[in-house]
């Protein structure tokens, strides 16, 4: 895997991943950067959310779960002195379907979570990681929030 990542102006970056894709990425405007992309620490958590929700959609639909949108909201804390690592983050799944079952939901974002999410996994050597999930019923009415596995 690689990446490049060009400086443009002010902090102000270029990221091209090594499958031809870019990204801008910027600082803060109190650092020099004038907001025109996501931070780099952004970024990263917003990889992690993309890399545990590809794995949680994966071994939902092996297990035939009737998912038909799956949102993952992150909220995160980052220490106070540098290099300001990341130490807590929450990843909260809404998932919308039918019929899903809410323990074929959990088994998935334990799965991900402790087995196959790199950028998690990675992650938790420095962040405590906390999961919930809510299931938006698209049939009938129901679903709810339920906390799972509280930390990694």
């Amino acid at each position: 895997m690689k990446a490049r990542i060009r400086w443009r102006n002010g902090m102000s970056f270029l990221a091209e991943s090594g499958s031809g894709h870019e990204v801008l990425m910027d600082g803060p405007p109190e650092a020099g950067g004038q907001n025109l992309g996501p931070r780099p620490m952004e970024m990263l958590l917003m990889g992690t959310g993309g890399c545990t929700a590809v794995d949680v959609l994966l071994i939902l639909k092996k297990s035939r779960q009737e998912i038909s949108d799956c949102v993952v909201e992150i909220e995160a804390e980052r220490a106070a002195k540098d290099p300001k690592v990341f130490t807590r983050i929450h990843f909260h799944f809404i998932l919308s379907g039918k019929r899903m079952k809410p323990e074929q939901i959990e088994r998935a974002i334990n799965l991900s979570a402790k087995k196959y999410c790199s950028a998690s996994i990675m992650l938790s050597k420095t962040a405590e990681l906390t999961h919930d999930f809510e299931i938006i019923e698209t049939e009938n009415s129901g679903g709810g929030i339920q906390d799972i596995d509280q930390t990694q």
